[in-house]
């Protein structure tokens, strides 16, 4: 047959199965942003674009299920071969053109909750575009609404919520089919069997569960009780009691090892000498933000003291046949760079236990399947063409999912040198934000 424009074939690669957990020989053809086709002989044929790919290893493009994405770094994320992201809190118009953006756009597809809902006074302060705090079961109604009305794919709520207004929510979200994700970590009153108990479906942070575990404990609760924990070697038997009990109800966990990892390691952070790195670097709003807060050195190793338990409680759930996603909650905590902090949480899985086929899985296959995406996070015929071609097989050593030489997304071939470029200037992201808020507060200004 003759040639057929717009068809790219990736030739001769070593492309990993994700399902049956090995590589195998293969020519991958692509044609308008989907996989069209895989070959394991000689491909029946003519295309526009060839690429030569022997000796190379392809795994599919990666997701990272917990992040908090703003367009100023959002190209970063795909550099780092990262083609989808779970925004769990934020704002869907803000990141509108984010979500609506082409299939083989420069930026990753997003998932998105809208503003977190939590309890007065509010973790992150009073009520703004990014935040609600309520207080009666009237606003969780019109805010789930307003929420599912301006596109969120998921509901988000803190640990400040009270348990009947959290159950509220979950309530109100059923109605439009949407699920629940929960941030637990300073919670006092709910802990993770509570908010399970109550149906939310999603724990970020593998959060409450210390407190389900430890029912005096809390982030609040005084060094005395503190001290009663062991943070270095955690209690298998406690964990295993508070994990088989979220089984029960199928509750997907996003540890955010990174996060944890970053915060207690603090002034010897992972900071690895990389081009993406260097890139975010130059985002100084970002930097500053880091470097203002890792002066908080006693509050942020409150939080990085859990990091044992945090790991130990993902490999647990995950022995006992639990859906266990890799996120990263970048950019926050401390030093979660964009694009690189999901090759940490990879190794960080490695290093709680898991496989590296179980690492990649969890960022791939088990995280798409995990928000009904069968398209995604594999690499077979009628997925999306999104795919990561390496230069060294990360099944041997986890680390190798770091060694990008192109990033494919909806069917476009990048190098990381070409994604880096598209970045926008600190001024073009200035003015998003503006926009964005002025929008926002018209938008909520009572009408009559």
């Amino acid at each position: 047959m003759g040639e057929v424009k717009g068809m790219v074939l990736l030739k001769d690669a070593n492309v990993l199965d994700v399902d049956r957990g090995a590589f195998y020989q293969a020519s991958i053809l692509m044609k308008d942003g989907m996989i069209a086709d895989i070959f394991t002989e000689n491909a029946p044929y003519e295309v526009s674009e060839v690429i030569d790919a022997k000796e190379k290893w392809v795994i599919p493009g990666l997701i990272d299920m917990h992040v908090h994405i703003k367009e100023s770094f959002a190209p970063i994320f795909v550099a780092g071969g990262i083609t989808s992201v779970r925004n769990t809190g934020g704002n869907v118009l803000e990141l509108k053109g984010l979500m609506t953006a082409p299939e083989d756009s420069m930026t990753p597809r997003v998932f998105s909750a809208d503003r977190v809902i939590d309890g007065p006074p509010g973790l992150w302060g009073e009520t703004s575009p990014w935040n609600i705090n309520v207080e009666n079961s009237e606003v969780v109604i019109g805010e789930v609404k307003r929420q599912v009305e301006a596109g969120a794919d998921f509901i988000k709520v803190y640990g400040w919520l009270s348990h009947d207004l959290m159950e509220k929510v979950v309530q109100e979200a059923s109605r439009y089919n949407k699920e629940v994700s929960c941030d637990l970590i300073h919670s006092t009153e709910v802990n993770a069997l509570d908010a399970t108990e109550i149906g939310v479906k999603w724990n970020e942070h593998a959060s409450g569960i210390i407190q389900a575990m430890y029912p005096n404990w809390s982030m609040k609760a005084e060094k005395s009780i503190w001290d009663e924990v062991d943070w270095t070697i955690p209690d298998l038997e406690k964990i295993t009691a508070v994990c088989a009990q979220l089984l029960t109800h199928g509750v997907t966990v996003c540890p955010t090892m990174v996060l944890f990892d970053q915060m207690n390691r603090l002034k010897d952070h992972w900071n690895p000498d990389h081009e993406l790195v260097k890139k975010v670097y130059e985002n100084k709003s970002l930097i500053g933000q880091w470097s203002r807060l890792s002066q908080y050195e006693e509050a942020l190793k409150q939080m990085g003291i859990q990091s044992a338990l945090n790991k130990a409680i993902a490999k647990v759930y995950f022995d006992l046949g639990g859906t266990v996603v890799a996120g990263t909650d970048t950019p926050a905590g401390v030093w979660t760079y964009p694009g690189m902090a999901l090759h940490r949480e990879l190794e960080l899985f490695v290093e709680a236990g898991f496989s590296e086929l179980d690492a990649i899985r969890a960022a791939t296959s088990v995280a798409a399947r995990s928000i009904k995406r069968d398209d995604l996070g594999v690499i077979k015929a009628g997925a999306k063409a999104d795919m990561i071609l390496l230069s060294n097989n990360p099944l041997e050593d986890i680390k190798n999912t770091r060694e990008i030489e192109l990033v494919i997304k909806g069917g476009k071939v990048m190098t990381q040198a070409e994604i880096l470029s598209s970045v926008p200037s600190e001024e073009e992201s200035l003015r998003l934000m503006e926009e964005f808020v002025n929008s926002f507060e018209e938008l909520m200004v009572p009408k009559g």
